[in-house]
């Protein structure tokens, strides 16, 4: 038998269920880290086969717990999978999974908003970004308290081709609250259409895969939850840097039931709103009477780029925050000194979560 096949058929040997070990090592979700269990090996399956096919890949599984996905992972044909875990409760059934998978898994007790995962995996694995894809996968149950910064984060990383993108178009398949699920797949003109959809989407490929209700997990969560799979494009939709477009699709969708000039309005100063507002409205052809939710990617990417334009033309637009602005103008009205005094000190600040 091949050494290719013999990978693709292992099997981990009989070891206590994932049950048996939250009671072995007393593991309870935390609440505070919004932990919820998944026990059950064929969802944990059909989970894991969303990504694709596993046979001798590269795995990151993010927040491991007691190992159930880890175990689907596994048993699914991978080489070679690095675990990131925050809890050091769940290191010793980790180390025992590794025991009975010999050179297969590798813990590493840290946080993955911190981990430097381009150090994570041989770079002889990457493929160039217009190449086919790398046997590389990103795979997790995330604890609902970081899924929404930790897919903020990578979809920046997607846009600069840094992090786990090092190694080109590595596929992301990840659990969310069913609504940010719903969120992340949104089309044009529905009720769940947001910023986060608009810069998903402009990154990626983005399918809902299937819904898994919240009495699969333990504890039981009060909403179901969503398993959502990313494929970076060769080309993103939008091609300008991604701060830049984060702060324009932010801006409209602070808005979100109005009309889109609404929102393009305040990346403007107010001394020159109204005028600037008319001319990127009239450069980027989009009617200013349409509502966020009803924009499509390319008339996003007209009024991004409109905006890259008046920019270029001033590039102090692009530190004014309007956020900023009403901060300042609430401070000066406390302390009873100038807005001017106040405004002077602006300065831009960093953008909000999706």
């Amino acid at each position: 038998m091949s050494a290719s096949r013999k990978l693709a058929s292992f099997r981990l040997p009989p070891l206590p269920t994932v049950g048996e070990l939250i009671k072995l090592y007393n593991l309870r979700a935390e609440k505070q880290l919004s932990q919820n269990f998944l026990l059950d090996l064929r969802l944990t399956d059909k989970l894991v086969r969303q990504a694709g096919s596993l046979r001798d890949a590269h795995v990151c599984e993010v927040g491991p717990g007691p190992g159930g996905l880890t175990r689907s992972i596994l048993n699914a044909g991978a080489a070679d999978v690095l675990v990131v875990e925050k809890d050091s409760r769940f290191i010793p059934g980790l180390k025992l999974l590794s025991e009975a998978a010999p050179g297969k898994l590798r813990i590493v007790h840290g946080d993955i908003l911190n981990y430097r995962m381009d150090r994570g995996f041989p770079r002889n694995i990457s493929k160039s970004w217009e190449e086919d894809l790398p046997n590389l996968h990103i795979i997790g149950n995330l604890p609902f308290s970081v899924a929404t910064p930790l897919i903020i984060k990578w979809l920046e990383n997607i846009a600069n081709r840094t992090g786990p993108f090092v190694y080109g178009r590595t596929r992301l398949t990840l659990t969310f609250q069913k609504e940010v699920a719903e969120r992340l797949t949104a089309s044009t003109g529905s009720r769940q259409r947001s910023r986060l959809s608009v810069m998903a989407q402009y990154l990626c490929t983005v399918r809902n895969c299937f819904t898994i209700p919240g009495r699969a997990f333990v504890p039981k969560p009060e909403v179901d939850v969503g398993v959502v799979h990313f494929t970076p494009l060769v080309q993103p939709q939008i091609q300008q840097p991604f701060k830049l477009v984060e702060k324009v699709v932010r801006n409209i969708f602070q808005f979100r039931r109005k009309f889109c000039h609404k929102g393009v309005e305040k990346l403007f100063p107010e001394a020159c709103r109204m005028e600037l507002t008319q001319e990127m409205m009239q450069k980027a052809d989009v009617d200013p009477t349409v509502r966020p939710t009803e924009l499509t990617i390319p008339q996003v990417r007209a009024l991004v780029d409109a905006y890259a334009y008046l920019s270029a033309h001033d590039p102090h637009l692009l530190n004014y925050e309007y956020r900023e602005e009403l901060r300042l103008k609430h401070l000066a009205r406390q302390k009873k000194v100038p807005v001017d005094t106040f405004m002077d000190m602006s300065t831009s600040t960093p953008p909000s979560p999706l």
